[in-house]
């Protein structure tokens, strides 16, 4: 492993992540890992399964201890610090799966996502929320474990809005909804990213994931085998058919 990295960091730098190794027990599943998601932007993390896209979501967001590197956030540390202290800053981490409490309403679930963070706004951010998703608007009294697919992961997103998120982590949103969700709900996400969000989105959907991001970051065994422009890294081929399989 790497010696202690600097903790200075980067101007305009919302997030950065420097020589990060992260895993489970002894073993490394992310490998000297560098990333950074300056303010205003939204960043493709991609790969194929079992590169660490999850480990280092969860990593970022203290659900797993990192065993070497630094984690910056705002520029505090917080590679030590527990999930709900991580939450209270405004890093957001909507996991994979959607994580829905089936049998709470809408509502109640959105409410939820405001328990650590931004409670005195909880009315003003349902309301925002609905905005954004007319859908729940619709269903706000209705059981989640009722709702459909694409709404469930709407509501995911949703109840993770409701904490005013300076950083929004999105883990593999798209899995799972069929091609015309899909394209709803990279709309969405577009239109969360214009009312000041920066997000982190994690996607095995490489080509849409290119088209809304500023920026991606390509992981292969643990370590960021590439990065740059989302443009350019989607106008070369040979980079998509190395690293990305297309």
């Amino acid at each position: 492993m790497s010696t202690e990295p600097s903790t200075h960091l980067s101007p305009g730098s919302l997030l950065e992540v420097r020589e990060l190794y992260a895993g489970y027990g002894d073993s490394d599943v992310l490998r000297g890992l560098d990333l950074k998601v300056d303010a205003g932007e939204i960043v493709a993390v991609l790969g194929a399964n079992g590169v660490g896209k999850s480990t280092l979501n969860r990593t970022i967001s203290g659900l797993i201890r990192a065993h070497a590197g630094a984690i910056r956030f705002v520029g505090s540390a917080i590679e030590r610090e527990k999930p709900a202290a991580i939450v209270a800053r405004g890093l957001i981490h909507v996991p994979e799966g959607r994580r829905i409490f089936p049998n709470l309403s809408v509502d109640e679930n959105l409410d939820l996502g405001s328990y650590r963070r931004a409670a005195r706004r909880r009315a003003a951010n349902r309301e925002r929320v609905f905005a954004i998703f007319p859908r729940l608007y619709q269903r706000r009294t209705q059981r989640a474990g009722t709702l459909s697919g694409g709404e469930q992961q709407m509501l995911a997103i949703g109840r993770g809005l409701m904490a005013e998120p300076r950083l929004l982590i999105l883990d593999e949103p798209s899995l799972g909804l069929s091609p015309l969700l899909v394209e709803e709900l990279f709309a969405l996400i577009r239109r969360i990213h214009a009312e000041g969000v920066a997000v982190l989105l994690v996607e095995q959907n490489v080509v849409q994931s290119l088209e809304v991001a500023d920026r991606a970051y390509i992981l292969a065994e643990g370590r960021c085998v590439m990065s740059g422009r989302a443009a350019d890294i989607g106008a070369d081929p040979q980079l998509k058919r190395a690293y990305l399989g297309l």
